[in-house]
């Protein structure tokens, strides 16, 4: 009898559940625990590794079978300045940057994404949190970038540096309304509690308020000169991913510009978005507005190659 590789991986995973049930919480916050779970992370990647190859794709789906809603998680609306700026233009200012370890860095605009070649697919989008959605994705294929950009030899890591700022780190003069230097000033603990409490921080001082006519941008995706954050905001720490380039490559790995025939909804990641379809929800990126090459992850975040493994969620999230 042959099983399905995804069951013969669930099935693995529960039964590990089961054994450290009472005290995986206590247990992860050791130094064994956190050794112990980093070995079943690369085990998982490597069995899939094993019975997959660059090539291989996820399931692909009749348009009959396309959710009527497609169901937009983490954040909905970056309340950035900078980011409203381009949302206000309709993102006809919008450039993409891929820069690092490339022999030639570019920026892009949406017209210029457009031009290249193209490719659509129908996939169901897995998320963390128990729920999934199907949606037909049409963009350009990472590869494709990649190939125009030229990898230097030391290349291994794809970095998806985004528009939404998730959390406030007290900048150098403990700002952030009196809490402690270095202290976060709101931080998410899951990928469902970024949108329940989006609306809340939209309208709060910390996040600068909407943009103005004379809001010059500020970024750090190479988009413009920075003009200084408000005195309360601090530290913005933004949305970032990473993915190897044996899925950089895979065909199903997009930089998605339309959803379901029409431009990205603001809510589902506009301008442009990852769609890295054999991994789940939160690795697919939303607002990204550069990626950069690097040979190693240490020094991006807290060096664990996305937001939230940088919170303790498994950097590799094969399905």
């Amino acid at each position: 009898m042959i099983l399905h590789r995804r069951k013969l991986l669930t099935a693995g995973a529960g039964l590990m559940g089961t054994a450290l049930l009472g005290g995986c919480d206590r247990f992860a916050g050791t130094e064994t625990g956190r050794r112990t779970l980093q070995v079943g992370e690369d085990a998982n990647q490597y069995v899939q590794r094993l019975l997959m190859s660059p090539a291989t794709l996820a399931r692909e789906f009749p348009a009959s079978m396309i959710s009527p809603w497609f169901k937009p998680n983490g954040t909905i609306d970056p309340p950035d300045r900078a980011y409203r700026a381009l949302a206000a233009q309709k993102f006809s200012d919008f450039r993409l940057t891929v820069d690092g370890l490339v022999q030639t860095p570019l920026s892009l605009s949406l017209a210029d994404l457009r031009a290249l070649p193209a490719r659509t697919q129908i996939t169901r989008h897995d998320c963390v949190e128990g729920w999934s959605c199907i949606g037909q994705w049409s963009g350009v294929p990472l590869a494709e970038v990649l190939k125009k950009a030229g990898l230097k030899p030391q290349a291994r890591f794809a970095v998806f540096h985004c528009a939404d700022t998730l959390e406030f780190e007290a900048g150098p003069k403990g700002g952030g309304k009196g809490r402690d230097q270095g202290a976060s000033l709101w931080r998410p603990t899951h990928p469902g509690a970024v949108r329940a409490a989006y609306i809340q921080l939209a309208a709060a001082d910390d996040w600068g308020g909407p943009a103005t006519a004379t809001d010059a941008p500020k970024d750090d995706w190479g988009q413009g000169s920075p003009a200084p954050e408000p005195e309360p905001a601090g530290i913005p720490i933004r949305y970032y991913e990473s993915i190897d380039l044996y899925d950089a490559v895979n065909p199903q790995t997009i930089l998605a510009y339309d959803l379901n025939g029409k431009p990205l909804p603001v809510s589902n990641g506009a301008p442009l978005r990852l769609r890295v379809e054999r991994q789940l929800g939160y690795k697919q990126a939303k607002y990204v507005m550069r990626v950069e090459m690097v040979e190693s992850l240490a020094g991006i975040g807290q060096g664990s190659g996305g937001y939230w493994e940088d919170r303790g969620y498994e950097w590799y999230a094969g399905i």
